[in-house]
């Protein structure tokens, strides 16, 4: 018997082929004995299907909502996967979770990627720390090719610095405690953007948040990855977050709002130009 508490790991998809095997497999080589992965598919019309199915036993079947039994890297399983249309990334990671068994839970998009070990050092932490409800680390960016082009600034966060605006979180590196998303969640399936944002600042208001600086993740930076192709959407929606729990005008983060909306154009070609070194 399993004495490890079972974590599990959504994987949200849609026509990600190009980089999905890197990320199922950053999570089926994890050297942490007890994960139930699951993916949800939008549907995907690219090979993202059957690059899902090498990794399930019965990879002859065209029955999307079955459960699959997957003999994958250390001897581990899909646990279940599903390929349907929906509506979009917050709609699929809301679907995973109301499947998923795990004590903890975390979720990585189709197009980033674990470091090893990462899934042990999070469960460790949360277990040594009963009073954290989510744990998080440092990120690298890669680019297309999975080469390490950044840092993403990670840092130490709370509710009073969330509603300000200072996030700090790569979301690609948060575990966070099951009982906690019973009481917090789901995802608003309104938000096409900060969905980890609005649930960062519900899940800080019960509990710590704690960054722990060991790097577990790597977030891809592409040309059609949301965070490139549509980042003007990111901070309208923390500011309705701001409003939504009777935040002011007259504040840190509506002052950041303001202030990024000039800067926006800078920040994106930055980020572009990382792409071309």
């Amino acid at each position: 018997m399993n004495e490890q508490p079972l974590v599990s790991v959504i994987t949200p998809s849609f026509n990600q082929a190009r980089y999905i095997e890197a990320t199922i497999r950053s999570v089926l080589s994890q050297d942490y004995p007890n994960i139930e992965y699951i993916i949800v598919d939008g549907g995907s019309t690219d090979e993202t299907v059957e690059i899902i199915k090498k990794y399930t036993l019965d990879s002859g079947s065209l029955l999307p909502n079955i459960r699959q039994q997957a003999v994958g890297l250390q001897g581990r399983s899909i646990a279940w996967w599903v390929s349907e249309q929906d509506q979009g990334q917050t709609d699929a990671i809301n679907k995973g979770f109301g499947r998923a068994e795990g004590q903890f839970l975390a979720w990585l998009n189709s197009d980033d990627t674990y470091e090893p070990g990462a899934i042990s050092a999070a469960v460790k932490y949360l277990q040594e720390h009963p009073e954290v409800g989510m744990v998080y680390g440092d990120c690298n960016f890669i680019n297309e090719d999975g080469r390490v082009i950044g840092k993403f600034g990670a840092a130490q966060t709370d509710q009073r610095l969330l509603r300000q605006g200072y996030a700090h979180i790569p979301q690609q590196t948060m575990f966070f405690r099951a009982d906690l998303w019973k009481q917090v969640g789901p995802l608003d399936p309104s938000f096409y953007f900060a969905m980890d944002y609005d649930l960062w600042t519900r899940l800080s208001a019960r509990m710590q948040l704690k960054y722990v600086p060991q790097t577990w993740a790597n977030f891809r930076l592409h040309t059609t990855g949301k965070t490139i192709a549509a980042d003007d959407r990111c901070w309208p929606e923390m500011i309705r977050v701001h409003y939504r729990d009777g935040g002011s005008f007259f504040s840190v983060i509506v002052a950041k709002y303001y202030i990024r909306k000039l800067i926006a154009p800078l920040w994106n070609w930055r980020r572009k130009k990382m792409l071309n070194v």
